[in-house]
């Protein structure tokens, strides 16, 4: 073969293979790999596609249920929503390439998750983010916000689908690292799901969508690496997207689709051509040949290997069939976009790729993804902290000003600045924008509406990841309920450092754990997700992040709560009771500068019984507003609810005032409802075992805690929208 490099172990090195598994492919082949295949092993064999250090993990996790229709394993997972139709989503990281360059990181971040929507024949719907970042005081923060910002609303927006939701965060242990994890929820007909196993020998294999360039080479596993100081070198291997395209392959795909010629499709995404080529072939037991001749290609003398690997955006690969090649080429052409048969399947059970005239690979295609390395790390547990003496934590002279000073803070400050560059009300369907508990959109042609939204508390999951994880999921599944959602699924994204490290890996293994126990004890299976490891920067990990994405089933949005104040003198009611906990609570950390302590530990059986009373409420038309505690515990959650609908309250809390109102105890919610239904709805609450208290009532224009302890809502609110425009206008 012409001009194949010596293969050394410099070579291997920087495929991201170790010696060990570079003897396991010499073993499995027979012989000593061609430069090509050396790529597409270690494209196949990265973190990032083969799960090799979590698949043991991710295996606990419950993934059935009597409404999933799919679960992990294909591009998407997919639930069943009653009369016909289906909800498809997912939720992925592009952590490394947004820090990189975090424009076309971040859009190619979220190309990426609405293909894997609808490439299971979903039309997308909505679309979610969670992005963290480092200290707003290091230099590259604002950087990197801007970038990543733009190129979420960039993709999106061009796209034409609303984000609808999300969070912002920011700590000093993603100064190195930040994080880009986008969801895509789609719908589809239940009857009408496309799959990515092949099926039929002889069958052409089709190429669709944009051409093959040389952006994205080795993105897969620059994905599965750590960062060094030469991280910025590493450009060339971040995709470039382009959103206009992917509407016309959406469009194109749809059709063709409906046409009925569609066999088997996958998304070119991560490893590209080799991924999806390997994943449909391997599915179906059926062998691929592959001609790269065939191959549209925007750059010219692009070698197999660059083509194996590029992971140029936009792109399909199909399984059609034979007998309507021409229809289904008819409708690429006149969608302006590139259609070429590039191979076929075969009854060979091998992975063969030629490049003019010559064999550049011949694989077994089973084994380049079962054969894959799954390791067993070792793995150390988390040390539980000991629980923080709220007697410990001093009460502040003046908690007026405290207040106003979490409001106005980096981490509960309002997110404006960041969600109205997005969106949010393209196709028409969007009846609560972001801001709220969930996200909800209204399903065409119906009343019915999905709820969504994407939680995770890293600073949990770093005390405690048993308890994190579970918190996670607890707090996805509450918000959902807040709006009055039955939650039916969850997708995650589970984002840590080097799983090499025994600490790291530990970490991971205790909040799947907690994820496992949450989602079983909720009835809230996860149904696909995306693990993103190596997270760290010279030896420095992020916090554990196990981002939690939930969708839930409003059968009435006409139904559905919001968390604003609606009317002077509405009751306002703790459904949860008090709480006690300050460990690692908003207060502690940015009024004390201490993060410490245990985190609230979550009881699921109070969980789901507190969920439960509160959504049927809602659904009753008993509820006026209702708000989910957490971050900044109750008074945060006032202070918000008085913000949104421009009314102030009073009310009045036990003592230690400072730690009733900052706890950030679980399973608990501050609702609203007509003075004259108080009374029964704290009946009902009791005769459910559930802890309620009467806090006060809504009205005025300021919040008053009690004991002179007074503020205006126009001076919080003013503070809260301010510090996002301000600090990223340099001020």
């Amino acid at each position: 073969m012409p001009n194949e490099p010596a293969i050394t172990p410099e070579l291997i090195a920087e495929h991201g293979l170790k010696p060990d598994e570079y003897q396991r492919i010499l073993d499995l082949i027979g012989r000593e790999p061609t430069i090509t295949e050396l790529g597409i092993f270690s494209a196949m064999w990265n973190e990032h596609c083969s799960y090799k250090s979590s698949k043991k993990w991710l295996r606990t996790l419950p993934t059935a249920g009597e409404r999933v229709i799919c679960g992990p394993g294909e591009n998407a997972g997919i639930v069943d929503i009653g009369d016909g139709q289906a909800v498809v989503f997912k939720m992925e990281s592009h952590n490394h390439p947004s820090y990189i360059e975090p424009y076309q990181g971040a859009t190619t971040g979220v190309g990426g998750i609405l293909r894997d929507v609808f490439t299971m024949g979903a039309r997308p719907v909505a679309t979610l983010d969670a992005i963290r970042f480092g200290s707003p005081e290091t230099p590259k923060t604002r950087h990197l916000i801007s970038g990543v910002v733009a190129g979420i609303g960039g993709y999106g927006n061009s796209f034409g689908v609303p984000n609808v939701g999300g969070e912002v965060e920011f700590h000093p242990r993603y100064n190195g690292n930040n994080l880009v994890n986008a969801m895509a929820v789609g719908i589809a007909d239940a009857d009408k799901i496309f799959y990515s196993k092949a099926s039929g020998v002889g069958m052409p294999v089709v190429y669709l969508g944009s051409k093959t360039g040389r952006d994205g080479i080795h993105g897969a596993s620059m994905a599965s690496a750590e960062f060094d100081e030469n991280s910025d070198e590493k450009r060339p291997t971040v995709q470039v997207g382009d959103p206009f395209a992917e509407k016309l392959l959406l469009e194109a795909c749809l059709e063709l689709m409906a046409s009925g010629a569609v066999i088997a499709i996958q998304d070119m995404g991560a490893a590209g051509l080799t991924c999806s080529a390997v994943e449909m072939g391997a599915k179906g037991d059926l062998g691929i040949d592959l001609d790269l001749d065939a191959v549209p290609c925007r750059e010219e003398q692009m070698s197999a290997y660059e083509m194996m690997l590029s992971e140029s955006q936009e792109r399909m690969l199909m399984v059609l069939r034979p007998d309507m090649r021409e229809e289904a080429e008819a409708i690429f052409v006149k969608w302006g976009l590139d259609f070429a048969v590039v191979g076929s399947t075969t009854d060979s059970k091998r992975f063969v790729v030629r490049h003019q005239g010559d064999v550049m690979a011949d694989l077994p295609i089973k084994e380049l993804g079962d054969e894959a390395p799954e390791y067993d790390r070792p793995w150390v547990e988390t040390p539980k902290p000991a629980p923080l003496d709220p007697s410990s934590v001093p009460a502040p002279n003046d908690l007026a000003g405290i207040l106003l000073d979490l409001i106005g803070s980096p981490n509960l400050s309002s997110r404006r600045w960041v969600w109205e560059q997005y969106d949010h009300l393209i196709l028409g369907g969007t009846v609560q924008k972001p801001g709220g508990d969930a996200g909800v959109i209204k399903l065409s042609g119906t009343d019915k509406g999905l709820a969504m939204s994407v939680d995770v508390t890293p600073r949990y999951c770093e005390a405690d990841p048993f308890e994190g994880g579970k918190q996670a999921v607890a707090e996805a599944w509450r918000n959902i309920t807040a709006v009055g959602g039955e939650p039916l699924a969850v997708t995650d994204n589970l984002n840590f450092g080097n799983p090499e490290r025994p600490e790291t890996m530990g970490q991971l293994v205790g909040c799947i754990k907690g994820i496992g126990e949450a989602c079983t004890a909720l009835s809230f299976p996860v149904v696909s997700g995306n693990v993103s490891l190596y997270n760290e920067t010279q030896g420095k990990a992020i916090l554990p992040t196990p981002a939690i994405g939930g969708v839930g089933l409003l059968p009435d949005v006409n139904k559905m709560a919001t968390l604003a104040f609606k009317d002077e003198d509405d009751a306002i009611l703790l459904i949860g009771g008090h709480g006690t906990h300050l460990g690692q609570s908003v207060f502690l950390r940015d009024v004390h500068g201490r993060e410490e302590g245990a985190p609230p530990p979550v009881d699921l059986g109070v969980e789901k019984r507190n969920g439960d009373f509160v959504r049927t409420a809602i659904r009753a038309g008993r509820l006026t507003a209702c708000h989910d505690i957490s971050d900044g515990g109750l008074a945060i959650a006032l202070v918000e609810m008085a913000m949104a609908g421009g009314l102030g309250c009073s009310v009045s809390v036990p003592g230690p005032a400072h730690v009733a109102l900052f706890a950030e105890d679980q399973a608990r919610y501050v609702v609203t409802c007509k003075a004259a239904d108080a009374i029964a709805l704290i009946r009902d609450a009791e005769a459910a075992g559930i802890p309620v208290a009467e806090l006060g009532t809504v009205g005025g224009s300021d919040i008053d805690l009690g004991d002179g302890a007074a503020i205006s809502v126009a001076k919080l609110k003013e503070r809260h929208e301010n510090w996002f425009p301000e600090y990223m206008a340099g001020e």
